[in-house]
């Protein structure tokens, strides 16, 4: 029995966290208001307020919207706000900007309701490879929140991390 191979990972107190695990689920969409400006770059307020009223906006019932102006129009944030009050109610969640930045708040607000106390004075891994659209910027937030509690905390799998913290003796 001397030859026995030893899973020590296995073995381990060693707790990976997935920031994929956060992910909510629901569909993202980008709503562009450009369709509703002038030649796509004038905002005439009695036009964009019709415009509006008479869109569709139950196609984005359940959704995740992010707001945005593909042209280099200038919009003034009432615009948004208008937009925003029209999907009160029927959208998850609606932000101005890109698909990233819409992650980028999922998370935030994931991540500061988190319960850490699963990872009070144990070694944590955070997980690298992911398969949904996980924001750098969430990364960083996740170690803000960890690192007062953690033991250690690491990067990558566990058969080769990368050590980020160790907590003081």
């Amino acid at each position: 029995m001397k030859d026995q191979i030893v899973n020590r990972v296995a073995n381990s107190k060693l707790v990976t966290f997935n920031l994929e695990d956060l992910y909510p689920s629901g569909a993202r969409v980008i709503l562009d208001i450009s369709q509703w400006l002038d030649e796509g770059f004038i905002l005439r307020e009695v036009r964009f307020r019709e415009s509006i009223k008479n869109h569709n906006w139950q196609q984005y019932e359940n959704r995740y919207v992010a707001l945005q102006c593909s042209t280099d129009a200038i919009v003034p944030a009432w615009a948004f706000m208008l937009v925003a009050t029209q999907l009160q109610g029927i959208a998850k969640k609606t932000v101005t900007g890109s698909l990233e930045t819409l992650e980028t708040i999922l998370y935030t607000e994931a991540i500061a309701n988190l319960d850490i106390t699963p990872y009070e004075n144990v070694p944590v891994i955070v997980k690298g490879c992911t398969n949904k659209p996980v924001p750098e910027n969430a990364y960083l937030l996740l170690i803000e929140k960890l690192q007062p509690v953690v033991r250690n905390l690491m990067f990558g799998e566990a058969c080769s991390s990368v050590p980020l913290y160790k907590k003081p003796r």
